[in-house]
């Protein structure tokens, strides 16, 4: 069962972990390439801030984005600011969002997200969570994916599986750490490929943040993954 409460929590948390490895830097590495092909670090904390409001708007029955062309505007328009601009704007706007997931509501509601995909309102926390660690993890200042909180590893790994499962251009996948094990792809009609490694790697093979190398694979060669 899922656990909104819990998971806003896990998000000021990570927020606050971001924000205080964020206040390390300057300008001059605000400016510097992320690990995100074409985006600054700065697109990366001004992505984060735009994404809270968006997910403000969902909570509270708006559209995510008035579009995709404003969403990605809004980034650009925001990347190059300074430091402190960032880290402010990063702040107030996760204070936005913890205080729309405290509002009474009806968590167990259908939301709409971007591109028409829907949701419980239950999980909106969790996709803030997400955004928040593997984000963290794109800036390149030394938090990586052995860092994040191993509960956080696990969920992600099956939020990302069940998102490929059933897809017809994923053969049937068996993901398995030594100790645990996920499906994803296509139906069993055909033999399994077997993925096996630590889950760090299997989750950023998932996200699209490692390339696979850190992984074992029999009964094929590693499954190319659809882009999230």
């Amino acid at each position: 069962m899922i656990d909104h409460g819990h998971d806003l929590a896990s998000v000021r948390d990570a927020t606050d972990r971001l924000l205080a490895a964020a206040a390390e830097l300057d300008n001059a590495s605000v400016a510097e390439p992320s690990r995100l092909p074409g985006w600054t670090r700065g697109h990366v904390l001004a992505h984060l801030a735009r994404n809270a409001d968006a997910l403000v708007n969902v909570l509270e029955g708006r559209p995510m984005y008035v579009s995709g062309e404003a969403r990605d505007a809004d980034i650009e328009r925001d990347a190059p600011r300074p430091l402190q601009a960032q880290l402010t704007d990063l702040r107030e706007s996760a204070d936005r969002f913890q205080a729309a997931g405290a509002a009474p509501a009806d968590w167990s509601r259908t939301v709409e997200l971007r591109n028409g995909v829907t949701d419980s309102a239950s999980r909106v926390p969790f996709r803030r969570w997400a955004e928040v660690e593997l984000h963290h993890v794109d800036l390149g200042i030394g938090y990586e994916l052995e860092h994040l909180p191993e509960p956080f590893t696990e969920r992600e790994i099956v939020f990302l599986a069940d998102r490929f499962s059933g897809h017809p251009d994923v053969p049937p996948t068996r993901l398995t750490d030594g100790t645990r094990a996920w499906r994803t792809g296509r139906e069993a009609t055909e033999p399994e490929i077997t993925v096996t490694g630590p889950a760090p790697e299997l989750l950023g093979w998932l996200a699209g943040r490692r390339d696979g190398a850190g992984l074992t694979v029999r009964g094929g060669s590693l499954p190319g993954l659809p882009p999230l």
